[in-house]
């Protein structure tokens, strides 16, 4: 056993599943698609094979463990327990489940899910060499590099595109769809759902499509939004976000995909000053590259070095930090509809052309 992303899972479900296995990680929709391969995988046709779920803020460990360790009278498959929303019950009978990991043989199969799972545990070293535990987020880029490993996510959309809906997505549709959607699995879905209804027998998903089907004007002025506010024209910038606020989108919304843009520039920043700090030469196009920015059209990253010049080093640098203020600020104190609003335009003027670099500090 080890430990397997969700993407491996999908590919391949494990040949051998037995004992304890930990879902882990904050998406969702990768988890019920893994847990569903996983309880499809284990119950197989057995109509008669025992299946409980138990929420883990109440559960007890007696209750689990009756379940698990009850050999069924009219199955011979496995019994399978899944506990739900596992945290606090991680933390409860974290004694146990090593207990449990540690076991040669258990008649049943627990499915743990959890959210946060820390690789400097005793259960987690446990798990990761006797079980199994399956990691269900983004997938991340390895080395220096931080962040979603975007063409990792392209890739396996089309996969998901030929597996659950029957079409053919090409490799720059999927690209174009991460840079409209964003890194959120079930939009993605939604829109890979939306976009298979629109491809005739044999036919593909182009780049034009999920610009066309996906984008719409909503997720245009978005972009124009991002454009204008990382060009430095914060009036522009505040003239969409209006645009989009009148048509019923919320300020709170329009964050997750403002926020995502904007991490790719402090990204780049970071990239730049370590080649330089390791004697390397790079350039902007290079590490904006590497941070996620397209190479597609041609002149994305063109736009976007002259975007990371007009911000400047300070601020790009800054960005980091200002969006984790402001994603705490609309949680909390600019929670509401105007108040997330002014927050939104504060941002877009710290980064206008008109403000200091003074102001990032």
């Amino acid at each position: 056993m080890a430990t397997h992303h969700a993407f491996e899972t999908l590919a391949k479900t494990p040949t051998e599943i037995t004992g304890v296995c930990v879902l882990f990680g904050d998406e969702p929709f990768l988890k019920r698609l893994v847990r569903d391969q996983l309880t499809s995988s284990i119950l197989a046709d057995d109509d008669d094979a025992p299946f409980a779920t138990f929420s883990g803020k109440t559960c007890e460990w007696r209750d689990v463990a009756d379940e698990l360790f009850t050999v069924s009278l009219f199955s011979s498959g496995p019994r399978l327990v899944v506990v739900e929303d596992g945290d606090e019950f991680v933390t409860r009978c974290r004694t146990q489940l090593e207990d449990l990991v540690a076991r040669d043989s258990v008649p049943g199969v627990l499915i743990l899910d959890v959210t946060k799972w820390a690789s400097n545990t005793r259960l987690y070293k446990m798990t990761d060499q006797q079980a199994l535990q399956i990691e269900c987020r983004a997938p991340q880029k390895g080395g220096r590099s931080k962040g979603v490993d975007e063409p990792a996510l392209a890739k396996w959309l089309v996969s998901r595109a030929k597996r659950a809906h029957q079409v053919a997505l090409e490799k720059e549709a999927a690209s174009e769809l991460v840079a409209l959607v964003g890194v959120e699995f079930g939009l993605l879905e939604q829109a890979l759902a939306k976009l298979a209804l629109f491809v005739e027998a044999k036919g593909s998903i182009t780049a034009t499509m999920v610009q066309e089907i996906v984008g719409g004007w909503r997720a245009r002025t978005t972009w124009d939004l991002i454009e204008a506010a990382a060009g430095g024209n914060a009036a522009a910038a505040v003239e969409q976000l209006e645009r989009l606020l009148q048509a019923g989108e919320h300020a709170n919304a329009l964050f997750g995909q403002i926020s995502w843009s904007l991490r790719r520039f402090a990204a780049a920043t970071r990239i730049y000053e370590q080649a330089q700090r390791d004697g390397n030469r790079m350039p902007l196009q290079q590490a904006l590259e590497q941070a996620g920015f397209r190479k597609w059209p041609r002149e994305a990253l063109l736009d976007a070095e002259k975007q990371l010049k007009q911000l400047g080093r300070t601020r790009a640098a800054a960005l980091y930090r200002w969006l984790l203020e402001l994603d705490l600020s609309l949680k909390g104190s600019h929670s509401s509809a105007e108040r997330a609003r002014h927050a939104l335009e504060m941002l877009f003027f710290r980064m206008s052309e008109l403000a200091k670099p003074q102001a990032a500090r």
